[in-house]
């Protein structure tokens, strides 16, 4: 076997990109292996509709969004966080711009001048820096007999590497077809690395019973437009926020279901559901919807009537039908209180593929500061295979980025002290 590579990086997602660029700068020799054709294919499908880089909300309230983790993270997101992505982004020669909900987007709303930008720099870097060999078709395996040299699938057949060190960049298990399928879950586990269970994040749901064939047939696909969720757990936590998500043959999705995606699913996997209130007024008092539903309706049918005094039509009147009895539709009373705290309950995530992200992975305690197991000396992890979850909206993007600055400062590092 060839002599040790210095540095072996798997998987060219924007965690193992960012740690290759780092070494890079540092002068050191990066090797980049990924199982695809070519490398950030999640990334580029993100920006399909706008690359959301990262969000512009203060520092205290952006780390917040990762929850449970926020305080783990928070050292390396004070390090690289929103405005370093904003300046790594123009270092690039990409301007980005704030949008009305303070998400952050390069001007021309594209990923891949962004990624095109990027690959050239680490192939042809700066005088001093270290050009980033890639390697395509590249599917790990896991480790050979030796316990230490890594194994290949390649078109050629299996190749094994030996490297001083190793940055596992492999992404979570959801759009396996990108490349992030979690296939590295049980190579980490044999190895004896924590890990925590893989779970969809930021994913749909299916309802409780399912949509009647009408609902279903009508509406599925169409958004709820200007509502609001409100859910409160069994643990004592609640949330609450406006938004628009849609509603599919299944259940729900989309943006505002996602915000609150990781409560929904961890009710679900505590006691076999959840139940979110619907606001299908959010703008409107209590008081005000009353009296407009109490409003006599002379000839009217009911619908015409929520039409004209509410605005409520199409997809917001087929809820009601959907999900109230008869005698609750027949009571402005109740009638009132459910357009304002419609019940959904939630009986299954969708499956991890069909998630934009994943929970769980290599658990920080298996890890040290620098993001290098502690079971395995020379062995680094990054990006979404560890155990974090952050909603959409430029959280996922930015963690990624700072752990792999994070993961390529360890490695430099080591491979200076040995």
């Amino acid at each position: 076997m060839l002599s040790p590579l210095d540095v072996a990086i798997v998987g060219g997602g924007p965690a193992g990109l960012m740690a290759a660029e780092v070494l890079s700068r540092e002068g050191v020799r990066v090797d980049l292996f990924d199982a695809m054709p070519s490398v950030g294919r999640k990334f580029l499908l993100a920006g399909k509709g706008g690359l959301n880089l990262t969000h512009a909300e203060p520092l205290d309230a952006f780390i917040s969004r990762y929850g449970e983790r926020a305080s783990t993270l928070q050292v390396m997101l004070q390090a690289f966080g929103p405005q370093q992505v904003r300046d790594w982004a123009a270092g690039l020669g990409i301007t980005t711009f704030v949008g009305s909900s303070q998400r952050v987007f390069p001007t021309d709303m594209k990923a891949a001048p962004l990624l095109r930008a990027w690959l050239q720099r680490l192939r042809h870097p700066a005088p001093g820096g270290e050009s980033v060999r890639f390697h395509m078709r590249h599917r790990w395996l896991g480790w050979a007999g030796d316990g230490t040299s890594l194994r290949f699938q390649t078109p050629e057949g299996e190749r094994q590497v030996s490297a001083r060190t190793t940055v596992l960049a492999l992404g979570g298990a959801s759009w396996a077809r990108l490349g992030s399928d979690g296939a590295w879950w049980p190579w980490l586990q044999a190895a004896e690395v924590d890990l925590a269970p893989l779970q969809p994040s930021n994913g749909g749901f299916e309802v409780q019973g399912g949509w009647t064939p009408l609902f279903r047939e009508r509406f599925a696909g169409q958004p709820f437009k200007s509502v609001a969720i409100r859910f409160a757990d069994d643990q004592g936590h609640s949330f609450q926020k406006k938004g628009e998500f849609v509603a599919t043959a299944t259940g729900v999705e989309g943006s505002l279901v996602y915000a609150v995606s990781s409560g929904l699913r961890d009710q679900i996997n505590r006691t076999g559901s959840a139940t979110f209130h619907l606001n299908l007024l959010p703008d409107r008092s209590p008081e005000d919807v009353l009296k407009q539903v109490a409003h006599p309706r002379g000839s009217r049918s009911l619908s015409s009537h929520l039409k004209s005094r509410l605005g409520l039509d199409g997809i917001k009147m087929a809820i009601l039908h959907e999900r109230c009895p008869k005698a609750t539709m027949n009571d402005p009373v109740a009638l009132a209180v459910a357009i304002q705290a419609l019940p959904i309950t939630l009986a299954a995530t969708r499956p991890i593929d069909e998630a934009i992200s994943t929970a769980g992975g290599v658990r920080f305690e298996a890890l040290d500061e620098a993001l290098m197991v502690q079971r395995r000396p020379g062995l680094f992890c990054a990006g979404e295979m560890l155990d974090w979850e952050a909603p959409t909206g430029g959280y996922l993007l930015t963690a990624c980025l700072a752990s792999g600055v994070v993961a390529g400062q360890g490695v430099a590092r080591w491979l200076k002290a040995h």
